[in-house]
């Protein structure tokens, strides 16, 4: 596995400990739309020149869009049905979760993803607001999926709970999505146990902890995406956000200077404040 770092400089491969510039012309597209990014990241890896570790990151992301799928995890459905019961729409939830045909939603374009260290926004309509931490897929043109990354999909709890018709202005807006530190490149799976924790500190104080395990997604990696591929295309290829098992409780919500810590190994852990 190889984990590609984006800096003002261009990508910085990751292995095993060293770190590398590509030898060549590289960038994330290109990932994107090769038949095996595996191969091609391995091949600069060979051929490339010893670097640093980067200090500022940018997001993983070239021209791909960021959608997502809801309601994967339990806990999502528990939540989003506890938002939606004085507006009748709770029942929609229980039976997505159920259903034969996932959520999928669109989430971002790439110009309004926050980088590693740069803040997310709540939308100022908006009084109830949590992160979603997120195992993202990286999927190719072909629809195949060759990476992992960290998403954090920003959600206005209390405006998706009056209508579900609303989830679009609770889920999409300026700063709402956040990728990274890094897209990891592994042609293996990643373990079903593999854990998924996140950390909100507020005045360096911890306001909220939570952990959940991939095991506990409801729906494969591969029904999302090829739920997402139907009738779809994708010249770029896409990140999809596959749902979140953990959910702060309906007493909680961010405030500005917050900080949220996403982890999940190996990907490492991507670090927002709240603007």
């Amino acid at each position: 596995m190889i984990r590609v770092y984006s800096d003002s400089s261009g990508l910085v491969l990751e292995q095993g400990g060293d770190f590398r510039r590509p030898g060549s012309s590289l960038a994330f597209d290109d990932l994107f739309t090769a038949p095996d990014a595996a191969a091609l990241t391995q091949a600069a890896w060979t051929t490339g020149r010893p670097a640093t570790a980067p200090a500022a990151l940018d997001a993983p992301i070239g021209r791909q869009e960021v959608w997502a799928a809801g309601v994967t995890y339990l806990r999502s459905r528990t939540a989003r049905m506890e938002e939606s019961k004085d507006a009748g729409g709770g029942s929609f939830y229980d039976r997505v979760y159920h259903a034969a045909r996932p959520e999928l939603f669109f989430k971002s374009t790439p110009h309004r993803v926050a980088a590693p260290g740069t803040p997310v926004r709540l939308r100022g309509d908006s009084k109830w607001n949590v992160p979603e931490p997120e195992l993202t897929l990286a999927i190719n043109r072909h629809g195949q999926i060759f990476g992992y990354t960290i998403g954090n999909d920003m959600s206005s709890r209390d405006i998706e709970g009056e209508n579900p018709l609303y989830l679009p202005q609770a889920k999409v807006y300026d700063r709402s999505a956040a990728l990274g530190p890094c897209l990891l490149i592994t042609r293996d799976p990643l373990p079903i146990d593999t854990g998924i924790g996140i950390a909100i500190h507020r005045a360096g104080v911890v306001a909220f902890t939570g952990t959940t395990a991939i095991s506990q997604i409801k729906r494969s990696f591969a029904e999302l995406a090829e739920y997402l591929f139907r009738d779809n295309r994708f010249p770029h290829g896409t990140y999809l956000m596959t749902g979140t098992g953990v959910v702060p409780p309906d007493t909680f919500t961010l405030r500005s200077g917050d900080e949220i810590r996403i982890t999940i190994e190996p990907i490492g852990t991507l670090v927002n404040t709240v603007a």
